[in-house]
């Protein structure tokens, strides 16, 4: 049985999958934002089975960073890894935000902070391979301007998370290429269209489909070999936004997060 971390596990998708896993016997290391909410999750996880809790703010990097030295050292065993935590679209009128770093919030949390958990996880999971990295993306993709990759002109709530999605998406591929040969896996998911979560909902959007319909394409994933370098529309193979595989597209994603990351 598996290890796993799963980033932002108290509500939603990501806590659906949580009981999903520890009921079929995997370790689950859950991580909130929130200290309460996560030890209350870790609580129910534990009537259930092997269940551990992180807290961190995926909006400040090095909180980030922090969180994976932890789950390094407590679990020197993680050989699976999920990046589920994400930020919406906001409401329609939703404004420019910006994280604890500085950088417009969308792109931080649902694709910067992805890249640097995964960066300082990695050595534990190659350690521990096979082992597989799951991004939890969204069929709603748009590349990324970058002569403005932060949205600091024109900005929409939309236009921000769907290219958050987007780098998400394009860094897969590259990552996958990248970990070719070394047993760690990776790939990028749809889960659902407009599941059933607070994310939805604060965008004023009604509900087409349940988290529990998102959840079998994640399941999967972290915890079937289905190759890497792949995106998948639920649990179905399918394909990402054509840009994401233009390797001029992501060689200058590469160079502009490692701008971003001050690398």
């Amino acid at each position: 049985m598996s290890t796993v971390l799963i980033t932002g596990a108290t509500s939603g998708l990501g806590r659906y999958v949580a009981f999903e896993l520890v009921r079929s016997g995997h370790v689950v290391l859950a991580h909130g934002r929130d200290p309460g909410r996560t030890e209350r999750l870790v609580e129910e996880l534990r009537a259930e089975g092997e269940a551990a809790g992180f807290v961190a703010d995926l909006a400040s990097l090095a909180q980030v960073r922090e969180l994976g030295a932890e789950v390094a050292q407590a679990y020197p065993g993680l050989d699976v890894l999920v990046n589920n935590a994400g930020v919406g679209s906001g409401g329609p009128d939703s404004a420019r935000e910006v994280s604890a770093d500085g950088h417009e919030l969308r792109l931080a949390v649902n694709y910067l902070a992805p890249v640097v958990l995964t960066r300082s996880l990695l050595p534990v999971l190659r350690r521990n391979a096979p082992a597989r990295i799951v991004n939890v993306g969204s069929a709603g993709q748009e590349p990324l301007d970058f002569a403005d990759p932060e949205l600091t002109r024109g900005y929409s709530g939309v236009a921000a998370y769907c290219r958050s999605k987007f780098a998400l998406a394009a860094h897969t591929f590259s990552l996958a290429e990248e970990l070719a040969g070394t047993g760690v896996a990776v790939n990028v998911l749809h889960p659902a269209t407009y599941m059933d979560t607070s994310m939805v909902r604060a965008a004023g959007i009604d509900p087409w489909n349940t988290v529990a319909d998102g959840a079998p394409g994640v399941l999967d994933l972290a915890t079937c070999d289905l190759g890497s370098g792949r995106y998948f529309d639920g649990t179905r193979p399918a394909r990402a936004h054509e840009a994401a595989y233009d390797p001029g597209v992501r060689a200058r994603l590469t160079a502009v997060t490692e701008q971003l990351l001050g690398l």
